[in-house]
């Protein structure tokens, strides 16, 4: 075969194409059954750093599912029931990446759906529908494998019913249109058709074993709990912190979750809860460093690819960390401050190689320091 630049023989092309099948080989065991939950686990934590009690949690509650469908596919005289998943936690403790880095090990379709534009049908906005055609375009219209994927809801906190709407058409309409999809109906999606649905053929796809995972930081949820005091769950003196504004996720209950706004048969469909908490100075650094993606890595490699090098010391991973953990917003703030550190030095880059350096000192001033500098020729 020929390219612009390359050659590449038949041989090779074979064997690409067969390494590629194994990279996305789903993970089963030899005898054909989803890896075990401890095998997932460890895969997780390539990506994933903390939040063990949420993986173990995670990883069990997908393992059951991937074994729920091998048994319906087998048939018996035991129906299991479909356990969807409500992650809780504040911004930035890796909930989307925990779900997404999942559905990427076993291997199925995932699509990410915004709950806030959802709207009750009827009305301007995105139906409930159009999180499955969004599904199916994700396993690229393989009507087989998107009804085995995986669907993640983000802002789920944001259908919450509001006292004092009538026409609550993006809270508890939403709730009641999403019932039946998260229980198991056949839905009627249309591929190829424009945004106002015309047009397209008609594809039905069966929801009974898709797998929905919610995620909402439900936020003065659990400051709600704190404040409340409750002797029952054991709000000590001397125990956990009561002023900590995420410190009683744990506590979490559906008489809570009604009390925030969701219908009791709403959260009837998430019988698995799993509690994030927030991430502190040396989670965040081991975020910085550790990841197959981590983002020291990604920056260290765009320097790389201008002829120079990035480095950090170990003062200035705890600066950068300190600096993110002021912002509030969890992991997601070390790529903002990485942005801001790197910014001139990246639009330096091309002109000057060399060796550049992010110390406690550099991260204080702004940017890093040119050591060695080379100017390009």
């Amino acid at each position: 075969m020929a390219g612009p630049n390359v050659y590449i023989c038949e041989r090779c092309v074979t064997v690409c194409k067969q390494l590629l099948v194994e990279d996305r080989r789903p993970e089963t065991g030899t005898d054909g059954r989803p890896r075990k939950p401890k095998e997932l686990k460890a895969r997780l934590d390539e990506w994933v750093i903390g939040q063990e009690r949420a993986k173990r949690m995670l990883v069990v509650a997908v393992y059951n599912h991937l074994k729920r469908i091998s048994l319906g596919r087998r048939g018996g005289d035991v129906e299991v029931s479909k356990s969807n998943i409500l992650l809780l936690g504040p911004p930035g403790t890796g909930k989307t990446h925990l779900a997404r880095t999942l559905a990427r090990i076993i291997d199925v379709p995932f699509t990410l759906a915004d709950a806030t534009p959802l709207t009750q049908a009827g009305y301007v906005g995105e139906d409930v529908e159009s999180i499955i055609a969004k599904l199916l375009r994700a396993a690229d219209n393989n009507v087989e494998r998107a009804q085995s994927g995986i669907i993640y809801i983000d802002e789920i906190d944001k259908l919450a019913r509001r006292p004092g709407h009538d026409r609550d058409v993006s809270g508890e309409g939403v709730q009641q249109g999403l019932l039946k999809l998260l229980e198991g109906k056949k839905v009627v999606v249309r591929v190829g058709a424009d945004r106002s649905g015309v047009g397209g053929d008609p594809i039905e796809v069966d929801t009974s074993n898709i797998l929905f995972i919610g995620g909402g930081a439900f936020d003065g949820l659990a400051r709600g709990i704190v404040d409340q005091k409750r002797e029952s769950v054991g709000f000590r003196s001397g125990g956990r912190d009561a002023a900590a504004p995420y410190g009683g996720y744990t506590e979490v209950t559906n008489t809570d979750l009604q009390g925030f706004g969701f219908l009791p048969e709403f959260l009837g469909r998430f019988p698995v809860h799993v509690c994030l908490q927030p991430l502190d100075e040396e989670q965040l650094v081991l975020i910085l460093t550790q990841p197959k993606d981590a983002i020291l890595r990604q920056y260290q490699k765009l320097f790389q690819m201008e002829g120079a090098r990035l480095e950090v010391t170990p003062d200035g991973l705890l600066a950068i960390a300190r600096s993110a953990l002021s912002r509030n917003t969890g992991a997601r703030g070390l790529r903002s401050v990485m942005e801001e550190l790197l910014l001139d030095a990246m639009f330096e880059l091309p002109a000057r190689r060399g060796r550049w350096l992010l110390d406690e000192d550099a991260v204080l001033v702004g940017r890093p320091r040119c050591l060695g500098e080379r100017t390009a020729a």
